[in-house]
């Protein structure tokens, strides 16, 4: 039987799995086989959030450790693909980076637009996702206030890697 040692989320962040007891194992395993045979995005939520809860409990940690649990962690992403597969909800683009970027780092849209030298005309249209901005003006723009574009590897609908050699 191969076991699997890392898994991939919609984001391409890999989690190593290498570190999980046998039950951990166990219970990612649960989660994986769960989300594809129940695909309703509710169900499975209500199952999942249940589930995790109950099998760290037992274990003495409390709500927000269980949070940051690796089995917690593939349960909602897995919950995330099946909410995607369901169209209700879709993945985020750059336009949601920018316009985090311009909500926790500057006062106003008007100060982003004359810091990054883009009209706030042009920035109301990309937000709204009226218009595109091209990635030589997106680049010189970021550039102008301390960023740069980074090219991620797109989500994979595999949501493991099965260990090779």
């Amino acid at each position: 039987m191969k076991q699997t040692d890392i898994y991939v989320d919609l984001e391409g962040q890999e989690i190593c799995l290498l570190h999980l007891d046998p039950q951990e194992r166990k219970l990612v395993t649960r989660i994986l086989r769960r989300a594809r045979s129940h695909p309703d995005w509710n169900g499975f939520d209500n199952w999942w959030t249940a589930a995790v809860a109950e099998f760290y409990k037992a274990r003495g940690l409390n709500r927000r450790a269980v949070q940051r649990t690796v089995p917690w962690r593939i349960a909602k992403d897995q919950s995330s693909r099946l909410a995607l597969a369901a169209g209700l909800a879709r993945l985020g683009d750059y336009r949601d980076e920018l316009e985090e970027l311009v909500r926790m780092s500057f006062a106003s849209r008007r100060d982003f637009c004359q810091a990054s030298g883009l009209s706030e005309d042009m920035l109301s249209h990309v937000l709204a996702g009226r218009k595109d901005l091209s990635l030589a003006k997106l680049t010189a723009a970021l550039e102008r206030i301390g960023y740069r574009l980074r090219i991620l590897p797109a989500p994979r609908q595999v949501a493991t890697r099965k260990q090779t050699g």
